[in-house]
């Protein structure tokens, strides 16, 4: 297995033609980047909760047709699928609205994640969204640690929501703190610098955590990562911009999955030429993703990637 992904996977709701109007698409960000993974012509599992329901075995549907493994027992009676609407700007930028008192990811349990099912992978996977509440939260801390003391690398996206944090940030940076002594690779973007205090620089807070990568995504701007003192910038694939649901997921997937490609198996074996190969390649699956509408449905495949790669890098 190359990346374990643990987390939500949930149905987001896109607006539809018509007025109020929606339509019901997978998605849930640690499911987008076992897909992209998946995608990029990798192995990926994801380990979550979903309803056993006609939303759940739609879910459920997908991860198996996207030749996604599925190692614990993923439909529960608990709670409904877990639902979010997504609110479209003019600028097509998104908002969301959750149905998630209870949702069904929230029942992720210390059952579903046993040391077995990380024990043959290369990266464990996590996001914030399932810190925020329990028993998901428990359940997520504990595949981390036992991630690390496997020896994998343990991959974090910060992907703050404010909603399902009950607006409350201090009680998301607190929980997401809990974890960071685990992560050596953390994904935030340029609105969760919050995660940074109290600290003066991304270098600070990369040397008391032990973190090893940052990458920053910056939205139109590209994207940037913090490596041994050095950063890199570079910017994102140009082009019209539909929805950008998922694209962060789209750059996520396809920046494990470069390192995965160069033979990255460690920490040890990262470099800087390694980093910004992934940079660049992050950046041109997450502008392919946004010109269409939807997360999975518009997560690019390697050879689309591939394609789009040697466009660009012949400018």
């Amino acid at each position: 297995m190359d990346v374990m992904s643990i987390g939500e996977m949930v149905i987001d709701f896109l607006p539809g033609k018509e007025v109020n109007s929606f339509i019901a698409n997978p998605g849930g960000a640690p499911a987008n980047a076992a897909i992209a993974v998946a995608r990029n012509g990798l192995s990926a599992g994801f380990i979550g909760k979903v309803g056993n329901d006609n939303f759940g075995k739609m879910l459920v549907g997908t991860l198996n047709q996207e030749n996604v493994t599925i190692p614990n027992q993923i439909m529960t009676d608990e709670a409904v699928t877990t639902m979010a609407f997504v609110h479209l700007d003019k600028h097509n930028e998104r908002s969301f609205t959750f149905a998630r008192k209870p949702g069904a990811d929230m029942f992720l349990s210390l059952e579903d994640v046993k040391p077995e099912y990380l024990q043959d992978t290369i990266f464990v996977h996590a996001g914030s969204c399932s810190l925020s509440a329990e028993p998901a939260a428990t359940a997520t801390k504990q595949a981390l640690a036992t991630g690390k003391e496997l020896g994998k690398m343990i991959s974090f996206d910060v992907n703050y929501r404010n909603l399902l944090w009950n607006d409350d940030l201090q009680a998301a940076i607190e929980a997401i703190q809990e974890v960071l002594p685990f992560v050596d690779i953390l994904k935030i973007s340029d609105e969760e610098r919050f995660i940074l205090s109290p600290f003066k620089s991304i270098f600070d807070f990369m040397k008391h955590y032990k973190i090893s990568l940052v990458v920053e995504t910056l939205g139109k701007k590209g994207a940037t990562y913090y490596y041994h003192g050095n950063t890199v910038t570079k910017p994102i694939y140009d082009g019209p911009r539909v929805d950008t649901t998922g694209a962060g997921d789209a750059f996520w997937g396809a920046f494990l999955s470069s390192l995965i490609i160069d033979g990255v198996t460690t920490l040890k074996e990262l470099n800087e030429t390694i980093l910004t190969k992934a940079l660049i390649r992050g950046n041109i699956a997450g502008g392919l993703c946004v010109r269409e509408k939807g997360a999975i449905s518009s997560l690019p495949r390697r050879e689309e990637l591939d394609r789009a790669v040697n466009e660009e890098t012949k400018l």
